[in-house]
């Protein structure tokens, strides 16, 4: 099931026709469309939930087994909603698949964060005797560990709290007697407060370490698809019999008999397919986020009638000129810090922009959701 993307007509010869058709799931839709946009105080759930329905997903759950608190700032600058929702899927430590209906053409995109939220598909037996077998099983299975980062420290600063640290560290896991001095140090951490800055290092870990232990299959069910776990069995590494979760997945169908002329073998079904340990949670790895170019031109804001509007810290609201979706109110943006000309514990002076100024408006480290 799915969207039909791409339709062609290929050989005619005399008395059969062949076609071709492209079949993409219904969230390809939203790689269709791009844009700039800010979405303020609100969480990963109503941002998705926004742009899926935009888009046509209409069929879609959340399995969320952590909390994600609200955004204060979050912009989509120059990005199709498909990447937008991955970057920040990504760094919510989210991933996605699909569920299909047993009975129907149903089909409902799933986003998740807990490895508790996949289907438990059962044992698969291990059985390279391919051509003696009719039921489900798994008939080749080879397992790699690879070395990646140990350990992961991430740090960011936020004004309000100048003397915060702002530094968060995670071990790795299953390690598997690899060395632990591969640390990954990142800055900014893209976010601001406690939560996000806990949560955010745990998923990226995670992701960085999504791979380190990863196996690859074939088999004839359909049933080892992504959001699915199994339990391996009968394999004679008897190591390799445990539960795995699928990570990817490619079918391929074969009826040869359908092409007039043609013998040989019937129908056939193959799966080719990734998994990782199920005892672990697999996250999507984090995506790059898009940099504005340079300084920007903005008008400031703020209610009808006053002459200035700014917050305790002298900070104002503006307009930018590709905002198509707020008017020119107190709410058009995030509250905006003013550099000022001099400035000092005790000392300085303050200039307030005025409702209706024009402003340049910089962004540091060139990140959309922090305008200065």
């Amino acid at each position: 099931t799915g969207v039909v993307a791409g339709f062609g007509m290929q050989e005619n010869n005399g008395w059969q026709m062949r076609y071709q058709l492209r079949i993409q799931p219904p969230l390809w839709r939203c790689g269709l469309r791009q844009n700039f946009r800010i979405f303020q105080q609100q969480d990963i759930q109503t941002i998705s939930a926004q742009l899926l329905n935009e888009n046509g997903v209409t069929e879609w759950t959340p399995l969320f087994y952590e909390d994600h608190p609200a955004r204060e700032f979050c912009v989509q600058y120059g990005e199709s909603d498909l990447a937008f929702l991955s970057r920040l899927w990504a760094e919510e430590g989210i991933f996605f698949f699909d569920r299909y209906a047993a009975d129907s053409a149903g089909q409902t995109l799933t986003l998740c964060d807990d490895v508790a939220g996949l289907s438990d598909a059962g044992e698969y037996p291990f059985n390279p005797n391919t051509d003696a077998v009719s039921t489900a099983c798994v008939s080749t299975f080879r397992y790699e560990a690879q070395v990646r980062p140990s350990s992961l420290q991430s740090q960011d600063y936020t004004f309000k709290v100048p003397d915060w640290e702002g530094l968060y560290e995670q071990e790795g896991d299953n390690l598997n007697g690899q060395l632990a001095q591969y640390e990954i140090y990142d800055w900014p951490g893209r976010f601001k407060d406690e939560q996000h800055g806990k949560d955010f290092t745990l998923y990226r870990m995670d992701g960085l370490r999504g791979d380190a232990e990863k196996a690859t299959g074939v088999s004839n069910s359909p049933g080892l698809w992504p959001g699915a776990r199994f339990t391996l069995i009968k394999h004679p590494q008897k190591a390799l019999n445990r539960e795995w979760q699928v990570i990817s997945s490619i079918l391929t169908g074969e009826q040869p008999q359908a092409l007039h002329g043609s013998k040989g073998k019937g129908t056939t079904l193959g799966n080719r397919f990734e998994a990782i340990p199920a005892d672990r949670t697999w996250r999507p790895v984090l995506q790059e986020k898009p940099k504005v170019d340079g300084p920007q031109s903005a008008i400031v804001t703020g209610p009808a009638g006053e002459e200035i509007f700014c917050d305790e810290h002298g900070r104002v609201r503006v307009k930018f000129r590709w905002d198509r979706y707020n008017p020119e109110t107190e709410a058009s943006s995030c509250w905006v810090r003013v550099s000022q000309a001099w400035a000092g514990p005790g000392f300085g002076n303050l200039a307030i922009p005025r409702i209706g100024q024009e402003v340049i408006v910089d962004f540091l480290n060139g990140d959309p959701d922090q305008p200065i």
